[in-house]
């Protein structure tokens, strides 16, 4: 599905303010991963190709998954899936979806879900989306030095969404021995 891409990408930049950092009565504005997937998830929707084969699925519950089960992946809760429902060849992206100062122990659990996804259950491609102000420079060297403590991942796209109405950033396919690059 080579428009997922131009999708994703549009879909991020059409993220208004107050899907991304929520106001609060009595409080500072903050971040919020369900609002701001909710909304991805809708602007999204709104740019899926009509008659596609895959299906855009939010947070898919797949526990009692008989074969996933099998295969110990049916804990797992992606964000967003690109997929056919019914069936376990072919399914395209999964994409998970974090705030930008999440803690290194989430990271790593998020990055262990879509290298599962991809390895064993066999989708093609894995996004990673920080949204926040800090989705910057010292993130994705924060996101590479937790990369280089696994023995082996396959290649995971990491994003930055730094700013309402604006779009996303494809900063590199990061894996084990890979540096990040891009424009950041």
């Amino acid at each position: 599905m080579k428009e997922l891409t131009d999708i994703f990408s549009t879909s991020t930049g059409a993220i208004e303010h107050d899907y991304f950092h929520i106001s609060i009565d009595g409080g500072d504005p903050v971040y919020r991963e369900r609002v701001y997937c909710y909304e991805l998830y809708h602007q999204m929707r709104l740019r899926w190709p009509p008659n596609c084969q895959y299906y855009l699925n939010g947070e898919l519950d797949k526990a009692a998954h008989p074969i996933l089960e099998k295969i110990g992946a049916d804990h797992a809760k992606p964000d967003l899936l690109v997929h056919l429902p019914g069936y376990m060849i072919g399914n395209y992206a999964v994409i998970e979806v974090k705030r930008a100062e999440s803690q290194k122990e989430g990271i790593r659990k998020d990055l262990s879900k879509l290298d599962l996804f991809v390895r064993t259950v066999g989708y093609k491609r894995a996004v990673y989306l920080f949204f926040g102000h800090e989705a910057d420079s010292n993130l994705v060297n924060r996101v590479q030095e937790i990369i280089s403590e696994f023995e082996e991942l396959v290649p995971i796209e990491l994003w930055l969404h730094q700013q309402a109405g604006q779009q996303a950033m494809n900063i590199t396919l990061c894996s084990n021995g890979q540096k990040a690059h891009g424009r950041y």
